[in-house]
């Protein structure tokens, strides 16, 4: 079975924040790899492991994993909006597959999606419905979380799904790695923010749409200025999670407790998990390796930014 993967952070500011033009061309440099790399593989269908930031899951009713039998994007921080293509046949074959497998799943036959899910298509293919894609959505963001070896077992299962065919099929993951945005929490949310989280978030006014973007615009201002009251960036942590997805010793991650995770990393360091699901589903196909490995921290994005590339042995 022709697998890969492709993985990669992503930041609402890409666009919106300056964070020097040598840290851009770095950048820009790692998604042109990227952007070979997936020309190159042609997958006939993606993957996408995604996470939300409370655009279209909410505490209303927030699954550890949720996969889309049809989605659309919400088109924030200038995203590209409208429906996916999703092959809804092989979405729902896909999801019961993973159910036979041991591994409790909910699904979406509307999903929302966020640019965490849609930026990668974007930058790798310059729109969201170049490809066939079934999404995937990872809690990462909305505590309490799925031990890590939950995940693994998810990205094992979609991974043993696809074993038996011949379709080129590309794992895309969308997230991490420390980063602490400033997304409110349901465990010290004022009254208002607790409803935002609960439901009244979704579907927000061009008008209050702008005034939460702008205050992460803001946020990242003052991080890379030293001002914000948000957790400082783990650059070792980062290239310790990257060096074990490189090793292919994914079974170390399950002692990786949330709790560790959020003091150490950041509570949005949680998105590694999309990560984690995509190395996993390559992993049940057999020992990989990987292509491309780029990683630099980036006050600007307020990200430990990384892309990398991987394929089988």
């Amino acid at each position: 079975m022709p697998v890969a993967v492709a993985a990669m952070s992503h930041s609402p500011l890409l666009d919106l924040v300056d964070p020097g033009q040598e840290t851009t061309d770095a950048v820009e440099g790692a998604f042109a790899a990227a952007r070979a790399f997936v020309t190159d593989f042609d997958p006939e269908l993606v993957v996408s492991f995604g996470p939300d930031h409370y655009n279209g899951f909410f505490y209303e009713l927030m699954p550890p994993f949720c996969l889309g039998y049809e989605a659309v994007s919400i088109g924030d921080y200038g995203s590209e909006a409208g429906p996916l293509d999703v092959p809804t046949n092989l979405a729902r074959e896909l999801a019961e597959s993973v159910l036979d497998h041991g591994v409790d799943l909910a699904v979406s036959l509307r999903m929302e999606v966020d640019h965490g899910a849609v930026q990668p298509l974007e930058i790798l293919y310059g729109s969201i419905t170049a490809k066939p894609v079934i999404p995937v959505f990872i809690n990462s963001v909305a505590p309490p979380f799925t031990p890590l070896s939950r995940v693994r077992a998810l990205g094992k299962a979609i991974g043993a799904h696809f074993e038996g065919t011949d379709k080129r099929v590309l794992f895309l993951a969308s997230g991490g790695l420390s980063h602490d945005p400033p997304v409110p929490r349901i465990a010290t949310a004022t009254r208002e923010q607790r409803e935002f989280l609960l439901g009244g978030g979704r579907h927000l006014t061009p008008e209050a749409r702008n005034d939460r973007q702008q205050r992460v615009i803001s946020a990242a201002h003052a991080f890379a200025a030293g001002q914000a009251d948000i957790m400082e960036l783990a650059p070792e942590w980062d290239e310790a999670f990257l060096d074990i997805i490189e090793r292919g010793e994914l079974d170390r991650l399950d002692d990786w407790t949330p709790r560790w995770m959020t003091e150490t990393a950041g509570n949005s360091s949680h998105e590694v998990r999309t990560w984690i699901a995509a190395y996993s589903a390559l992993a049940a196909s057999g020992p990989y390796h990987l292509d491309t490995r780029f990683y630099r921290p980036i006050k600007e994005f307020i990200a430990g930014f990384s892309v990398t590339t991987a394929v089988l042995d």
